[in-house]
């Protein structure tokens, strides 16, 4: 990577909104480094060099401190102009029954290594005098999640973060963006286990419109956007004034295993009464 073109970091790219962000950086003339721990980010990785932009994949789990450190590595003698920390994890279940290893490897991912990829790249970005931060936080962010109990609190941590850092850095030439997706057609609810759950199997947001709204939004420099359906985004705005407690029971009756089949008894009644 010569410099001749502007640089992108997207992690979690191998799938889902990671890979769309990555393929709308390419689109728009960026090289890139992606980032992803499973074996598809080479396919990625190949699917996005036909766009005829240059791409590095950094094979890396970032749960570990080893990983991190692996893929900041890889960014030594890079100038990235945006980086994208979207790499996250999801864990359902009830939080006396979820295994601690599963709890900690959620914050692991979603806090732990938030926090240290964040810490050079922002101090790179503000020594330049210019950069674009953006994380994937989520609508989980703004309720407790019943259920996902330590999934939405480590994205209330990111949302927090993300809005710290923003008055941090506001007069250095630098912008930090978070954006808020809701529940999207990728492999999270799989990975947490959470497929019998009436979130789980309900129609879920297109991650290429939530990709498109989020790379719009750090390109304009704004501070956090709700992203995807109108449905997602009536939520952001409920959640707003909605008490905690309320918020909470709501969660749960999305998110506690077999509510799946709550939802499909639920229908099927209302099938037969018609």
């Amino acid at each position: 990577m010569d410099g001749s073109r502007p640089l992108a970091l997207v992690t979690g790219a191998s799938s889902g909104i990671g890979y769309e962000l990555a393929a709308l950086f390419a689109e728009h003339g960026y090289d890139l480094v992606v980032n992803a721990e499973d074996e598809r980010l080479e396919h990625a990785a190949q699917r996005l060099r036909e766009t005829g932009v240059e791409v590095r994949a950094v094979r890396a789990d970032l749960r570990s401190p080893d990983g991190v450190d692996h893929l900041v590595a890889a960014l030594t003698g890079l100038a990235v102009d945006v980086a994208a920390l979207n790499a996250g994890v999801g864990q359902g279940g009830a939080f006396v029954d979820t295994d601690l290893a599963d709890d900690q490897s959620v914050i692991d991912l979603n806090v732990t290594s938030t926090v240290r990829l964040a810490k050079p790249l922002l101090r790179d970005m503000v020594a330049r005098g210019v950069g674009r931060l953006m994380f994937t936080s989520s609508v989980a962010a703004t309720m407790p999640g019943s259920f996902q109990s330590v999934y939405n609190a480590s994205k209330s941590f990111v949302q927090s973060f993300a809005q710290a850092l923003q008055e941090e850095v506001g007069d250095t030439g630098v912008t930090v963006t978070s954006f808020m997706p809701g529940p999207t057609e990728t492999d999270f609810f799989r990975r947490a286990g959470m497929t019998d759950t009436k979130v789980g199997t309900m129609p879920k947001d297109d991650p290429a419109q939530v990709a498109r709204q989020a790379f719009d939004a750090v390109m304009k420099g704004r501070g956090k956007l709700v992203t995807g359906s109108a449905k997602t985004k009536a939520q952001g705005v409920a959640d707003k004034v909605l008490p905690d407690r309320v918020k909470a029971a709501v969660h749960r009756r999305m998110a506690e295993p077999g509510t799946a089949r709550d939802a499909r008894d639920t229908q099927d009644a209302r099938d037969a009464d018609r």
